[in-house]
């Protein structure tokens, strides 16, 4: 330690040799400060060679150590080879010069005064002076040859990591000065900033006294000035020697400076107008490397570059595309949303249709988020934050279902933050045609029209039609393809004959091939429609997806295949079949559905919305592997997860016992041909004589246009939509709502969808109706002359749409809560419960109580208190399997009830939080929602709130030892895969993923709260 202190003295005065202080290039030097700088620097000279003296051996290495006592060791008094000492004595040679030269000028005292502080502590403070040498710097830097010095080496090389960033931060800060002191240079006094700022403003300080002042005032002022000096340091030096040593990775460092250049350079060229669109369109090209790695896309198709170079697009222009099914609509988003996460500095919200898609974008971009440093926030169900956290450094990317997607905007609305959202990304925008759902899509796009002019909105979809409309309600451009990157190939089975679609042909389809098949008796009475030999073409070395009219029917034909499927068929990959089986038991304490349990060993399975998010999650990622090779599903898996298949096959041209669209229809195809793995794909639509008619119209005929539901979804559409327009202030008054109809979707199709009202009339009587229920007051206001009329939202009106609460149902709730209150049971949660069960399932209910009916108790009431005991007794067992056999319903039921009072759950809490009568629900609603939530043990709630871990998987990770998020963030993806059964690398690292950013989410929303916490008010009064 001794030779290291000696080391870093050494450092120094090199240093100060080599770099000479601002004082000596801005002033000629006198003979009095020449002669004292020679003194001086003997004095120096000497001790180094007393140090050099002492060492028996050449220089060693310094050995780096943080303990205090180590630090000083010997050098804890102020002897003559301390540092602390040559401070010591340079103070005290300043005092007897500052006694000799009194009345000199005040130029020479700040020069000696800055020069010698810096010299000793060897900071230069501006260093782009030219530098005056002379012959003492050349003749001193001629003795001290045996100390190394190569050029560009940094003075800091040598000293102890604990005293590192001390000397950085002291050169920081008087990089800082720089520019003040330059300006200053030319001045009739320059007094150079130094590192003891106190020391050398005393200097100057006391330069400026009367003359007549006492010296011995003057000399007891220096001695505790010095001597503060002395504990400072001593302090400091301490505190650093016991700072942790800091762990600095070069080549993380390297590459997060490359990753911020390329930022700002793509910046830079996105707010300009050339062409050049750098590395990967506007984004650094550690964005492509990530393509590459994540998700092996090495080259963009055609179409993505020519979209992605539109002028509209560089312009941010609304955009609509539309392309078949698996042609890569989906990266043109992500690109766009990168550039505005990352290059524009804005957040973005995307909006897709299924919750089970939305955790499934969440996971495939965790991995992006963790690398390029911006938040993935999932808004689904009964999750999402209101308003958002608030971030001033990383931006967010919102990923939301439809109805939470128009919570979020309106809470930015209310927060007036919508400027801060840069990009909507809208996913099957077709679906603003669909009920209640476009209604609240149609507002949500709406209200970001009307208000934020700065925000870009994307629409994609695979089946638009009317697109003119769409264009007019955004205000967008239009680009179009045809593309696929597998071709697809259409085909007719009519009995054992083949025909392949045709647009050219007269009868749309030419004959293609017949059946070669051996059927027996058995096999054509139970298999009449030859589904065995249509997919054992093709199974078990590619897969196949075959869809049925309804659940009973997916379940049925799977059955149907296997009893006819060759032993073979389970011997492919039967120690992963095993393992999966194995899986679905323990996921589900030890039950499993024996359709599954026969069907599987052969590859094959079922899959609509009566399994559980357990199964459904299992079996995909088993599909998607290819351990099993086919799946009989609903039309909902068309518009669900992605599931390609090289051959499709549509058991009927039915949806339950409607006819079969053509949005459907192309849907479901869209599935065959999987890029990169298929070189074609194949649909086959099954269908009876009968029918021939109707299904050569359906191949053939346009898709079908898409319409508002505006106002046809009356208590969740317009009514919904005026609520909250006047809730937020964004129209009060008639003649505003008015205006911001005339931008809806469906005012562009007003004339074809209500020709009988005006759109005035429809504006007034929704208006009118809110009034009568007591959630708007209207008032007159005579301005100019003219009556006008404005309305304020009541209490319940706010509540309502606070809580996203459907119209229909608002006063209902009102009256159940307030009669809650009178007696509300405590003892249990059934009565909580009772409360949070949705209204709109009740109807779905049956149950079989006569005894009530008899005593003629209202249905609704009876329904929802028997749902109230199926959820209940949910919370209790915490397993859907045993609850599903004891109230004799479906698990898939029961996993829809408890999601769907989950999120009523949630809206019934905003609700109360808004009306003050409410108080005491508030808190046990919050926990009530979050047991709903997740319905498991306690321990296992915060590994589930890791995007794609559900029950089953939870329990194996906590299991295996995995019991909190810290853990999951910080896990190694190839243990995981050795540990968890069934988990592929893939799904590890999603998981470990999900966790990274959940855990940096939270870790930033603590950090900006304490910001928030220490940061001095704007409105703090200023005393004087």
């Amino acid at each position: 330690m001794e030779e290291g202190c000696s080391r870093i003295r050494r450092r120094v005065s090199v240093r100060k040799r080599n770099r000479p202080s601002l004082a000596s290039t801005s002033a000629i030097p006198s003979a009095a400060q020449l002669q004292s700088r020679d003194e001086q620097e003997e004095k120096e000279e000497e001790m180094v060679a007393r140090s050099r003296r002492r060492k028996t051996v050449g220089v060693q290495p310094v050995e780096h150590n943080d303990s205090e006592e180590d630090m000083f060791g010997d050098y804890d008094s102020f002897t003559e080879n301390s540092f602390l000492a040559q401070v010591d004595d340079l103070e005290q040679k300043y005092l007897q010069l500052s006694e000799q030269r009194k009345h000199a000028t005040d130029f020479a005292t700040e020069d000696f005064c800055s020069e010698s502080i810096k010299n000793k502590l060897g900071v230069t403070t501006v260093s782009n002076f030219t530098e005056y040498k002379s012959d003492e710097h050349t003749e001193n830097q001629t003795e001290h040859e045996d100390v190394p010095i190569e050029p560009g080496t940094d003075v800091l090389y040598d000293l102890p990591s604990s005293q590192v960033l001390y000397f950085e931060n002291l050169q920081n800060s008087s990089n800082d000065l720089g520019d003040q002191l330059t300006e200053k240079r030319d001045g009739s006094s320059s007094f150079p900033n130094t590192v003891n700022e106190e020391l050398s403003h005393n200097c100057i300080k006391q330069q400026e006294q009367n003359d007549g002042s006492s010296s011995k005032v003057r000399s007891n002022s220096d001695t505790s000035r010095r001597k503060s000096i002395k504990d400072h340091l001593k302090s400091t030096m301490t505190g650093n020697a016991k700072a942790q040593t800091p762990i600095f990775s070069r080549s993380k460092q390297l590459k997060e400076t490359v990753l911020s250049e390329e930022i700002n350079v793509a910046k830079k060229t996105i707010e300009s107008s050339s062409d050049d669109l750098g590395p990967f369109y506007s984004l650094p090209s550690k964005v492509r490397d990530l393509y590459v790695q994540f998700k092996g896309i090495e080259k963009l198709y055609e179409w993505q570059h020519t979209c992605l170079t539109l002028s509209s697009v560089q312009e941010r222009k609304n955009l609509i595309y539309s392309l078949p099914t698996s042609g890569g609509k989906t990266l043109v988003a992500e690109i766009l949303m990168l550039q505005e996460l990352l290059c524009r500095r804005k957040d973005v919200l995307m909006i897709l249709p299924y919750v089970a898609i939305v955790q499934e974008k969440i996971s495939s971009l965790s991995s992006f988020a963790i690398e390029l440093g911006f938040f993935v926030e999932e808004y689904a169900g009964s999750k999402g934050r209101f308003p958002p956290i608030k971030r001033r450094e990383k931006k967010s990317l919102y990923i939301a279902t439809i109805e939470k997607g128009h919570s979020l905007v309106n809470s930015l609305i209310e927060t007036g933050r919508i400027d801060s959202l840069g990009l909507v990304v809208v996913d099957e925008l077709h679906m603003i045609g669909e009920g209640s759902r476009g209604a609240i899509l149609e507002m949500t796009l709406a209200k970001i029209l009307y208000i934020s002019k700065t925000t870009q909105v994307i629409g994609m979809s695979a089946t638009l039609n009317n697109v003119e409309d769409l264009q007019q309600f955004l205000q967008a451009e239009y680009y179009t393809s045809q593309f696929r990157p597998v071709e697809l190939k259409e085909y007719l089975k009519i009995n054992d004959t083949i025909y392949e679609v045709d647009s050219k042909a007269d009868s749309g389809m030419t004959f293609s091939r017949l059946l070669n098949y051996k059927y027996s008796d058995t096999l054509k009475k139970m298999d009449p429609d030859h589904l065995v030999a249509l997919v054992t073409e093709v199974i078990p070395n590619y897969s196949c997806l075959v869809f049925c009219p309804s659940k009973k029917n997916c379940e049925n034909v799977a059955e149907m295949i296997c009893k006819f499927l060759s032993k073979e068929y389970l011997k492919q990959r039967e120690k992963e079949k095993c393992e999966l089986i194995k899986n679905l038991r323990n996921m589900s304490s030890g039950n499993m559905c024996p359709v599954l349990k026969r069907t599987i060993p052969f590859g094959v399975a079922y899959h609509h919305s009566g399994l559980t998010n357990d199964e459904r999650r299992l079996l995909e990622e088993a599909y998607s592997t290819g351990t099993l090779c086919l799946f009989t599903c609903t039309s909902t898996l068309a518009a669900g997860v992605n599931l390609p298949a090289r051959r499709v096959i549509l058991r009927a041209p039915y949806v339950a016992k409607e006819f079969l669209k053509r949005n459907q229809y192309k849907q479901m195809i869209g599935r065959a041909g999987r890029a990169g793995i298929d070189t074609i794909g194949e649909s086959i639509l099954i269908l009876q004589e009968k029918d021939k008619q109707q299904v050569l119209e359906l191949i053939s005929r346009p898709l079908e246009n898409c319409y508002s539901c505006l106002v046809q979804e009356f208590t969740k559409g317009i009514q919904t939509l005026f609520l909250s327009l006047i809730g937020l202030k964004i129209a009060t008054n008639l003649d505003d709502i008015y205006h911001f109809m005339n931008g809806t979707f469906f005012a562009v199709q007003q004339k074809t969808l209500l020709k009988e009202k005006s759109l005035w009339e429809i504006t007034v009587e929704s208006l009118g109706y809110l009034t009568e229920k007591g959630l708007l007051q209207k008032y007159t206001v005579l301005s100019e002359e003219e009556l006008q009329y404005n309305f304020h939202i009541t209490k319940l009106g706010r509540a309502s749409f606070k809580g996203t609460i459907d119209l229909a149902y608002c006063d209902i709730l009102y009256r159940d809560l307030k009669k809650g209150l009178e007696g509300l049971v405590l003892e249990s949660l059934l009565h909580l419960i009772y409360l949070t069960t949705p209204y709109d399932l009740v109807s779905q209910c049956d149950p079989d109580w006569m005894i009530y009916f008899r005593q003629k108790v209202d249905k609704d009431i009876v329904n929802r208190l028997y749902l109230s005991f199926v959820l209940y007794t949910l919370l209790k067992e915490t397993n859907i399997w045993s609850v599903s056999e004891k109230f004799n319903m479906s698990r898939g039921y029961i996993q829809n009830l408890l999601t769907g009072a989950a999120s009523f759950s949630s809206c019934v809490l905003h609700f109360c939080e808004e009306l003050e009568e409410f108080w005491v629900y508030r808190a046990l609603l919050v926990e009530l929602t979050k047991k709903l939530t997740y319905c498991v043990k306690v321990e296992l709630i915060p590994l589930m709130e890791v995007t794609g871990v559900l029950e089953g998987r939870a329990k194996q990770l906590y299991d295996a030892g995995y019991k909190s998020l810290m853990h999951l963030a910080n896990a190694n993806p190839e243990v995981l895969i050795r540990t968890i059964d069934h988990l592929s690398r893939c799904q590890a690292k999603q998981i470990v993923s999900s966790a990274k950013m959940l855990l940096h989410e939270k870790a930033e929303a603590l950090q900006e709260e304490v910001e928030e916490l220490l940061r001095l008010p704007s409105d703090l009064p200023d005393v004087q």
